[in-house]
């Protein structure tokens, strides 16, 4: 019976059964499809536009919860319990199995691309696709500034975190085994904002207030109070 009930559904969407599983099944497995990614997921965006309604149906049940901006051209499904912007809280509690398991390089990284994202955006400094440039440097700069952390020293590590990132369809980047990580210019997409939240993004700024204010009461105001001054 339910089986009828789709295939008359994909009739209506002018979809195979074949197309709608590849389409669930990319979005369950990436959690993410941008339309400007790869020719593959410029066919399964466009094929997502002719049975959103459908794909809401059948995600509804899990719990999961779909994002879909016809702006920047991206669709993003969230676990149960997420934050999701522009839609209420959950009330049933969730164990978050659904999540994506993120280390906590990763988590900085992505904070810190939402916040010059931000401030790139303050100083419109966006192209026609919402995106922003960074370079690799500024992305370590603010890892260490905000976080007093930095990135993998290793090269291979670090091209692994930019791989998870633009996995997240958090970033654009030109080639995967280029040498020359450092030089890396990194786009950032418009993905950023809605994925990492509002609340989350307050917190990470007052903790660096704290943080700042902390080194300043302990940092010498004069090179003569300095450990290493010479005596």
């Amino acid at each position: 019976m339910i089986e009828q009930a789709l295939e008359e559904a994909l009739t209506q969407c002018r979809l195979t059964h074949n197309e709608f599983s590849e389409l669930l099944v990319r979005l369950l497995d990436y959690g993410v499809i941008c339309r400007d990614e790869s020719n593959v997921e410029t066919v399964l965006y466009d094929r997502f536009q002719r049975c959103e309604r459908l794909i809401r149906e059948w995600i509804a049940p899990l719990g999961l919860r779909l994002q879909h901006d016809s702006r920047f051209q991206f669709i993003r499904v969230y676990p149960p319990g997420a934050e999701v912007p522009g839609m209420p809280d959950q009330e049933e509690p969730h164990h978050g199995g659904f999540r994506a398991r993120l280390t906590q390089q990763e988590v900085a990284a992505i904070l810190v691309l939402r916040v010059e994202y931000d401030k790139s955006l303050r100083e419109g400094q966006v192209d026609d696709q919402g995106c922003v440039a960074l370079t690799l440097e500024a992305l370590e700069f603010g890892m260490r500034n905000l976080l007093k952390m930095s990135l993998p020293d290793k090269q291979v590590e670090r091209k692994l975190l930019l791989k998870k990132l633009r996995q997240l369809r958090l970033v654009q980047f030109l080639g995967e085994d280029s040498e020359a990580v450092v030089d890396t210019l990194l786009r950032v997409r418009p993905t950023i904002a809605q994925f990492v939240s509002e609340s989350a993004l307050e917190q990470l700024l007052n903790e660096s207030e704290k943080v700042n204010e902390e080194i300043g009461r302990i940092t010498p105001e004069s090179e003569d109070h300095s450990l290493f001054s010479e005596s």
